[in-house]
């Protein structure tokens, strides 16, 4: 099982990121977790929302570049390791790891980490196999 990620092209302009939070605030749409990946001239904001498809139109109403991908995210304990573990899993199975980003929930001792993989069918068997918890939508959102 997938997650849906928003992803949304900004410019580098000061301000763009909080026209974003400020859209998601003015919405009631929650942020979970936020990464940024940035160059010279832009920017690609990767965020986990408890309302990925309503943030979507938010945002495109907005005038803002956004699309969604589908992610893993998985629940490791929040210790020294377990990050090297799901890695493992991933490297000796010729999974491609493409991004990953991590954040630690409220809800639970465990930390979340979201990965972006060359192919989630195959990742999601691995891990299934290797007893790596896979998180759905409504646990992820509702963190």
């Amino acid at each position: 099982m997938t997650v849906k990620q928003i992803n949304v092209f900004l410019e580098n302009e000061s301000g763009r990121l909080a026209e974003v939070a400020a859209a998601l605030a003015k919405n009631k749409i929650d942020i979970r977790a936020v990464y940024v990946a940035d160059t010279t001239d832009y920017g690609i904001l990767r965020m986990l929302v408890n309302q990925p498809d309503e943030a979507q139109i938010v945002l495109q109403n907005l005038g803002f570049t956004v699309s969604q991908t589908p992610v893993i995210a998985v629940a490791i304990p929040d210790t020294p390791g377990t990050l090297d573990k799901v890695l493992q899993i991933l490297s000796s199975n010729d999974i491609s790891l493409e991004y990953l980003y991590a954040f630690v929930g409220r809800a639970s001792a465990d930390a979340v980490v979201v990965i972006r993989v060359d192919d989630n069918k195959k990742t999601l068997e691995v891990f299934d196999k290797a007893g790596v918890k896979v998180l759905d939508d409504k646990e992820v959102y509702g963190i």
